[in-house]
């Protein structure tokens, strides 16, 4: 899916844009999850763990903007990607009318609004494509992510002890909330 290009204003009275990835956007893209993924332990991954090559990155970008059932929305902040956010449709005869989100932003661009852009371009487009439930998954601690979900109308549903190990050795929990539509 393609997302239309937005202009949005931010808290501290900048511009942003918001737009669907380029395979010329590969490499920062990378560069950004990567550095995003090394700023806290609320995402999914640590840096290390991201070991695609640009090539490789292009022909994702290729695959989600061709997908009737994906679409990946990139923060642009003076020319910079400041973040990305996905919405993922699924397919199947029995879940067609989920969908799940996820969102991932450099901290320097935090309280900016930036996330509350994204959730609304996020839930407009699941309504759009009749969607009756969205979904996602955090981890345990990630207070201002939980604070900015429960925002957007997500409800816990479910609690899975122990899901993450850090490496340091502690546990976290994920945490599944869902929003209807």
């Amino acid at each position: 899916m393609i997302f239309a290009s937005k202009t949005i204003k931010l808290k501290n009275g900048n511009s942003a844009i918001l737009k669907s990835p380029a395979p010329e956007d590969a490499e920062e893209l990378l560069r950004c999850i990567i550095q995003a993924c090394g700023e806290t332990d609320h995402l999914a991954r640590y840096p290390e763990e991201w070991n695609m090559t640009v090539e490789q990155e292009e022909t994702w970008i290729h695959r989600v903007n061709s997908s009737p059932s994906t679409l990946s929305i990139l923060c642009y902040v003076n020319g910079k990607i400041a973040g990305n956010c996905e919405l993922r449709l699924n397919t199947g005869i029995k879940s067609a009318h989920r969908a799940t989100v996820a969102i991932a932003l450099l901290r320097e661009y935090w309280g900016l609004g930036i996330g509350s852009a994204m959730f609304e371009a996020m839930i407009q487009t699941a309504k759009d494509k009749g969607i009756e439930i969205l979904e996602l998954e955090y981890i345990d601690g990630n207070d201002r992510g939980k604070h900015l979900y429960e925002k957007y109308g997500f409800r816990t549903v479910s609690k899975l002890p122990n899901a993450y190990k850090l490496k340091e050795g502690s546990y976290q929990s994920s945490i599944t909330m869902q929003k209807y539509l």
